[in-house]
C-alpha cells in the first residue's frame, strides 16, 4: 500500500466516446491515475489500483464520490470500513478522514465536488 501514483494530467478530448478499460492501464504492484476533467467546481479522475493498493488515510475539504466501475475496494470513512463492490457509489464526506484499499484489481472513477466561491 502507498506506493506512487502514476498518471498524465491531461483531461479527456470533446466529444468522443471512450471507455473506461481504454483510459488507463494497471499499473505493475502500483496505482495509475488519469484526470479526465478539471474545473474550478471540481475534477474527474479515474484510477486502476492493483490488489492490495490504496491510498493512505487523508482528509479532503471537499466532497467526493467514489464510483467502482471494476473490482471491489475497502473504503473507511471516519474509521467505519466500508464494503464498495463493482457497480456501487460512495460519497466521502469533506473533513473527515478515509482512506481506500483495493480488495482485487479495481478501476474506480473519483469525482471531487468544490463548492463555488462566493
Amino acid at each position: 500500500m502507498g506506493l506512487p501514483i502514476t498518471g498524465a494530467e491531461t483531461t479527456l478530448p470533446p466529444s468522443e466516446s471512450l471507455r473506461f478499460e481504454d483510459l488507463i492501464a494497471y499499473a505493475p504492484h502500483g496505482i495509475s491515475s488519469r484526470v479526465l476533467a478539471k474545473t474550478g467546481g471540481g475534477n474527474v479522475t479515474v484510477f486502476a489500483f492493483e490488489k492490495g493498493q490504496g491510498l493512505t488515510e487523508h482528509t479532503s475539504p471537499f466532497d467526493a464520490l467514489v464510483f467502482i466501475l471494476e473490482g471491489a475496494m475497502t473504503l473507511t470513512i471516519g474509521g467505519k470500513p466500508v464494503k464498495a463492490p463493482a457497480g456501487g457509489v460512495t460519497r466521502m464526506p469533506a473533513g473527515i478522514p478515509h482512506a481506500l484499499e483495493a480488495d482485487e484489481r479495481t478501476r474506480m472513477l473519483l469525482v471531487m465536488l468544490r463548492e463555488p466561491k462566493a
